[in-house]
């Protein structure tokens, strides 16, 4: 169904028997659909990109490839242009039977074998348990949950991870906080919330849950006697906020590691032991860390981790002078962890203010699997929220910043997914909620659901009708031949793109190449079914001529089957009516 890559494969065939080269040497061969339709179906560079290994002319080159294309059976004609570019065209039988392959596989279309079932790990979201998720969580727990099911989609065997920072002065922080809400909920109102703590209503909740398990016994305790205990409901509380904040975009995970269990199991200990009998450790000074106290790090020995042997900038440190773990320390472990469950191949999506982190924790993943595993680092950048010119900032729940749920509650889930893979990860996003609430063509995500929508209706109608029978198996009787203009054959050729789309999204891990893609399949789509208030031949259900309009109605079917999955890898609804 792929029909790009079987007439890539096809043509790689014949160079790499006619000219005796390995796959290596023809890796940079492009194949693409031309700019300019008229030029053919696709275009090789093939001619021009083998000149210099092969020392003959590029006319030469494409010579014998053309030669060889032309015993093909399906393909109509092959023409060089320039000097050595390959364009070919191929015979409409072989678009027009792509209807029926889309039609009979249903939602494996796209479907490919590129992950051969190979085990990878996907890290995402991974919030501190200190508050709500807000909207810079939100670009990337839908970043990571979408090329989650990309790469499912391309064969990969995907566990969607959360690691749980549940360790550290922040959590303390967090048990402080609680306590405040646990007086209030005690009836204590002289209390008011410390400078530096959490002030967010969230965790009032947390407060209640605290009451009700302990009463007021913990009211005149020490802080060395509650805080353990109110670290651990806190925790507790503030996962299931998560875990019901995600669920809310439909996001599932299924792993959650802490890192209070590593280091309290003498896990993270044990990596530093292997790590120092590997000679990867060794006693140093080294400048503070951004925030630190100077008088309490200058001149002190501190334990470091050789991570310029494995393409970091500088070592770093591991164990401070006091014995206590830097956060890098059960990182490591984390991800021996990770490799340890059988993952060589890991992915971890980050906010953009962890960008400096990244060659320490890929050196130290180098290090402590023998390089034999790898991470790759997607970094999300940040979101600006706007209602048109307004910049939007605060919020009454978290205090300050907008949280996820307030973005769902507002405009939906499936803006909200939608509107986070509209740009490329790297690169800043602009999600304005009052675009999203329009239901126009410039709102793309309503613009997209109304094409399915829309394709839905007309077979609703046709049903109602009773035109003619109509169902998956009746189309597939369809007379696809008489699918014969040129606007039939466009349409054809951008839904036999999307295999090729999916396995690019999957390959350079840009889950905004299908967003993108969608759009511009929708639009096509309302441009087709457009055409027939122009001219009664092209209309898509024409009851002079029944044989047509089934044929139209199988072709706009597998439009709406392509749309369907391509929202379903989204994690959004395709709407069958417009609410």
């Amino acid at each position: 169904m792929n029909i790009v890559n079987y007439y890539r494969e096809a043509i790689s065939d014949i160079i790499l028997d006619e000219f005796s080269l390995k796959n290596d040497d023809i890796k940079n061969i492009s194949f693409e659909f031309p700019k300019e339709t008229g030029l053919g179906d696709f275009s090789t560079n093939a001619a021009m990109a083998l000149a210099g290994k092969l020392k003959k002319t590029p006319n030469e080159i494409a010579e014998s490839i053309v030669h060889f294309l032309n015993k093909n059976p399906d393909i109509e004609n092959v023409d060089i242009a320039g000097k050595g570019f390959i364009n070919i065209k191929i015979k409409k039988k072989v678009w027009q039977n792509l209807i029926y392959e889309i039609i009979k596989n249903k939602s494996s279309y796209g479907d490919a074998d590129l992950g051969n079932k190979e085990k990878i790990n996907v890290e995402y979201v991974s919030a501190n348990p200190t508050g709500p998720l807000h909207v810079g969580h939100t670009r990337g727990a839908v970043f990571g949950d979408t090329l989650s099911n990309i790469l499912i989609k391309v064969g990969y065997d995907v566990c969607r991870e959360y690691y749980v920072n549940d360790a550290g002065e922040q959590i303390d922080k967090l048990a402080r906080s609680s306590f405040v809400r646990y007086q209030e909920s005690c009836g204590i109102d002289s209390v008011s919330i410390p400078e530096g703590l959490y002030p967010g209503d969230y965790l009032i909740s947390v407060g209640d849950q605290i009451k009700e398990i302990y009463g007021h016994e913990l009211l005149d305790k020490e802080e060395v006697y509650w805080l353990p205990l109110v670290k651990k409901i806190s925790i507790h509380e503030m996962l299931k906020i998560i875990k019901k904040d995600l669920k809310s975009l439909n996001i599932e995970h299924d792993v959650f590691t802490s890192e209070f269990d590593l280091l309290n199991n003498g896990f993270v200990e044990k990596i530093f032991n292997e790590l120092n009998n590997k000679d990867l450790l060794y006693e140093g000074e080294t400048s503070p860390p951004k925030g630190s106290d100077l008088k309490e790090w200058v001149k002190k020995k501190h334990i470091l981790f050789k991570s310029k042997n494995f393409g970091d900038d500088e070592d770093r440190v591991v164990k401070k002078y006091d014995g206590s773990w830097t956060y890098f320390m059960p990182d490591i472990a984390y991800h021996k962890d990770k490799s340890i469950r059988g993952f060589e191949k890991m992915i971890n999506v980050w906010g953009a203010d962890h960008s400096g982190y990244i060659s320490r924790v890929t050196s130290a993943v180098n290090a402590i699997t023998d390089n034999k595993a790898s991470l790759e680092v997607k970094v999300c950048q940040l979101v600006r929220l706007t209602r048109g010119d307004e910049v939007v900032k605060m919020s009454k729940r978290s205090g300050s910043f907008i949280t996820l749920r307030e973005m769902v509650d507002e405009v939906g889930r499936d803006a909200v997914r939608f509107m986070m893979v509209t740009r490329k990860n790297d690169a800043p996003l602009d999600f304005d909620y009052e675009l999203v609430k329009e239901q126009t063509k410039d709102n793309p995500i309503f613009y997209i659901q109304y094409a399915h929508a829309r394709i839905c209706s007309v077979i609703r109608r046709v049903k109602e009708d009773k035109l003619f029978e109509i169902n998956d198996e009746s189309l597939l009787d369809s007379d696809v031949n008489l699918l014969d203009k040129v606007d039939d054959i466009e349409l054809i050729k951008i839904v036999s793109n999307f295999p090729r789309i999916i396995e690019q999204s999957a390959i350079y891990r840009e889950p905004h190449r299908l967003a993108f893609y969608l759009k511009d399949l929708a639009s096509s789509f309302h441009s087709y079914w457009n055409l027939g208030n122009e001219n009664a031949d092209l209309k898509v259900i024409n009851k002079e001529d029944i044989n047509v309009s089934r044929a139209r109605l199988a072709l706009i079917r597998s439009v709406g089957i392509t749309i369907a999955e391509g929202l379903n890898l989204l994690g959004i609804e395709a709407l069958e009516e417009l609410r």
